[in-house]
């Protein structure tokens, strides 16, 4: 049985619980297909944008962002994510539910600076909208796992 202490840290292993390697394997297995699926899916919603017109444009020096910079900054914080899950499963007694609040606020900051880019309404809206797609993808997931490996 789990003992806890008052800072909620589990202070022992569970009977029925697989070995501690295994789960963070296990969760860094399913966190990589995840972040693979959010990676294809910005991408893919971004190719979407920019063929109805959303040109990707950051005031910022002009420059447009291109496909594969979804791809790679959606693949680089969902690791992030992918640490934060494996380090809550490690030392947390509720991983899950302190994954998903976690994960849930630094979305909500992620969302901050495409509002502060300057850039126009169909790009701010589309960036916007991307950052929710690598969540929806990621945050489920991840808790998904993290119950099912602490159960």
């Amino acid at each position: 049985m789990n003992s806890m202490n008052d800072t909620g840290v589990v202070a022992g292993p569970a009977s029925g619980q697989t070995s501690h390697p295994h789960r963070l394997r296990g969760l860094a297995g399913t966190g990589f297909i995840a972040t693979l699926a959010a990676m294809v899916a910005t991408t893919l919603a971004a190719a979407l944008a920019q063929a109805v017109g959303v040109d990707f444009e950051v005031p910022d020096g002009g420059e447009t962002i291109p496909l594969s910079g979804f791809a790679v900054v959606t693949g680089f914080f969902s690791v992030v994510g992918i640490v934060i899950a494996v380090a809550l499963l490690r030392w947390s007694a509720r991983p899950a539910v302190r994954f998903v609040w976690t994960a849930v606020s630094l979305t909500a900051i992620s969302l901050v600076p495409p509002l502060l880019s300057g850039a126009n309404t169909a790009t701010t809206t589309a960036l916007l909208g991307l950052h929710l797609v690598a969540a929806a993808v990621m945050i489920p997931t991840l808790a998904r796992s993290l119950r099912t490996r602490t159960d």
